[in-house]
């Protein structure tokens, strides 16, 4: 949208830029990626994130934990698909279809101060991804809060 009058008191020139990023039509949020659904609950004992993403295996998920203290869950899928009546040779390919897929996610959480570290553990079941991260309990959180002596 132009004007076709410009006065001073007008400002149409934010107004050109607000309609051209306000408008999500021409440009998709998610060019070209998938960003999993992820859920996050906790009860007295645990932590639960649930990750969802159908198709995928173990293999295609790398959870861990940084030195920060940051739990990292990252997922990578190659897919090579080629549909060509079975007429494929290893020297001469006439590919009349063929699909790659390729898809790429990464999220960072920050862990809460007082969660077992040691004992996170990772399951994928019917395309999701469950990570439990236990709790520590009060004896333990007393234990990790070290009295220092003044001399």
């Amino acid at each position: 949208m132009l004007p076709s009058i410009y006065t001073r008191n007008q400002g149409w020139l934010p107004t050109i830029f607000n309609d051209f990023f306000d408008d999500n039509a021409w440009m998709p949020t998610k060019a070209y990626g998938t960003t999993p659904a992820i859920n996050v609950s906790e009860d007295d004992k645990e932590y639960k994130v649930e990750v969802a993403a159908p198709g995928m295996k173990k293999e295609n998920f790398n959870v861990h934990v940084t030195q920060d203290g940051d739990l990292v869950i990252s997922m990578e899928a190659k897919s090579d698909t080629t549909n060509n009546d079975g007429q494929e040779t290893k020297d001469a390919k006439k590919y009349l279809r063929r699909e790659f897929s390729y898809s790429k996610f990464e999220q960072v959480l920050t862990l809460p101060e007082h969660v077992e570290r040691e004992n996170i553990s990772a399951s994928v079941n019917d395309g999701i991804l469950t990570i439990d991260i236990p709790k520590m309990t009060e004896e333990e959180k007393e234990k990790e809060n070290k009295v220092i002596e003044i001399q």
